[in-house]
């Protein structure tokens, strides 16, 4: 793209209008819209996204969780909502209703089966994701997330370009100086495309021994706050690693629900905290 102007400012087709139109009609029952992202994939960022997504309905909001990942979407297993499907009706397309009544959208729910890949190019994909935003009846909510896939291509670009009204982005990392590199990158790609940068989490921030309490910082120390400082960015805490993250991911159980008294459950909640202050901060 150079140093041309933004994407989002970019003109819409003609033919996408009529879309544009829709998904203006239906986001305006959402008051806010925050997408998950990362510069690069491995950091646990839908882990976050989900968890987020349900430390905000712990907060008594009313959430929507759009899985932007056509080619790898996990959402619906960590949710154990894998195999459920999405109901057509005459107002439109129904979200799955998951824990604490979030409703969730995912490419998972129109494959046939787990082993399905999706083979598309970049203009089916961007088709998809307005085809989530226009077409499917989210109803009123307090707040959408949607979980990106890694890095700064088709799928963020369509979001940015035709979510209205947006409120900002929460960039993942982990605390090691490599992935300090791409966090860079996330947070140029918001700033160029004009949205706010809600701020970084630290995820993956070290492992405490369950039997001994020794803390090591497996991946590093400190990195997620040192590049939020140098880049002007809010930080907005450090989730801890915790085996039963994993565990909870892969039975389907929400982790901050299941262990809301560990450390890494906490600094989600108090995270969640952080999100709404700065979205309610922006009503104000």
């Amino acid at each position: 793209m150079g140093q041309g102007r933004p994407e989002k400012q970019e003109k819409i087709p003609e033919k996408l209008k009529e879309e544009v139109e829709r998904i203006k009609v239906k986001m305006s029952r959402i008051r806010h819209k925050l997408a998950v992202i990362s510069g690069k994939g491995g950091v646990g960022k839908t882990t976050v996204a989900v968890n987020l997504a349900i430390a905000l309905a712990m907060r008594g909001r009313e959430v929507g969780l759009l899985d932007a990942d056509i080619h790898g979407p996990c959402v619906p297993k960590m949710l154990g909502l894998h195999g459920s499907r999405l109901v057509a009706g005459p107002p439109g397309i129904f979200p799955v209703t998951g824990p604490l009544g979030i409703r969730v959208v995912s490419m998972d729910f129109l494959l046939p089966d787990e082993e399905t890949p999706v083979i598309w190019r970049g203009p089916l994909k961007a088709a998809a994701i307005r085809q989530f935003l226009a077409d499917i009846v989210w109803g009123p909510l307090d707040y959408l997330i949607v979980d990106l896939p890694p890095g700064t291509g088709d799928e963020p670009l369509t979001i940015v370009q035709f979510l209205p009204d947006m409120d900002g982005t929460i960039i993942v990392t982990v605390p090691s100086e490599v992935s300090q590199v791409v966090v860079k990158k996330a947070v140029a790609f918001s700033r160029k495309l004009g949205i706010p940068v809600i701020g970084v989490i630290e995820n993956m921030s070290g492992f405490v021994c369950p039997k001994c309490g020794t803390y090591v910082p497996i991946l590093g120390e400190g990195g997620g706050e040192r590049i939020a400082k140098s880049m002007g960015v809010p930080f907005l805490g450090k989730i801890p690693m915790d085996v039963r993250i994993c565990e909870a991911s892969d039975s389907g159980e929400p982790f901050v629900v299941k262990h809301k008294e560990t450390p890494a459950a906490k600094a989600f909640l108090e995270i969640a905290e952080k999100i709404e202050a700065f979205c309610e901060g922006k009503e104000a």
